[in-house]
């Protein structure tokens, strides 16, 4: 797909996905979460990642509920943008960094249980985020609860821009 080197991200997932059975997934939401502090608090998991395609899902327990028991508001939508930012960090170049622009929200429901968010980038989402120097991509995501609804519509646009300042 792109003669571009794999950058720090993708490299670090690369090596914690040839770990064995189910250490992989616990290892990578445990390191990722170090990286990114509130996606550690909220114990977010990793269940897929590779620059295609991140799944990522949170459990409905006590420290990320709402009033009602439910997944928090905020946690919804930190599913929803880490989702999408890690389809994006695994692809932007070392040289630049993955920035949100827009984080858009719409609540239609209430939520049943477990949550979960597939973001995916077409082939020539990539393509642009490896070959422009800056840009914007809307990443498509999907947020689905227990039920297999979904709760949440959202729009996440990322942007990408050199590290140093011209």
């Amino acid at each position: 797909m792109s003669s571009s080197k794999p950058n720090q991200l993708s490299r670090t997932v690369a090596k914690l996905q040839g770990l064995p059975g189910n250490l992989s997934p616990w290892l990578t939401s445990f390191i990722l979460g170090n990286v990114v502090p509130l996606v550690g608090t909220s114990s977010l998991r990793f269940e897929e990642i590779s620059n295609a395609r991140v799944v990522v899902s949170i459990r409905n327990r006590r420290k990320v509920q709402n009033h009602i028991k439910g997944v928090h508001a905020a946690a919804m939508a930190l599913l929803a943008e880490t989702a999408t930012g890690f389809c994006v960090g695994m692809n932007v170049p070392d040289d630049k960094l993955p920035l949100i622009k827009t984080l858009k929200v719409d609540y239609l429901k209430r939520s049943v249980g477990d949550m979960k968010a597939v973001a995916q980038l077409r082939p020539e989402q990539i393509q642009q985020i490896l070959t422009q120097e800056k840009g914007e991509v809307t990443v498509p995501v999907s947020i689905t609860d227990e039920s297999g609804q979904e709760p949440i519509q959202c729009e996440m646009i990322w942007a990408w821009v050199p590290k140093k300042r011209g």
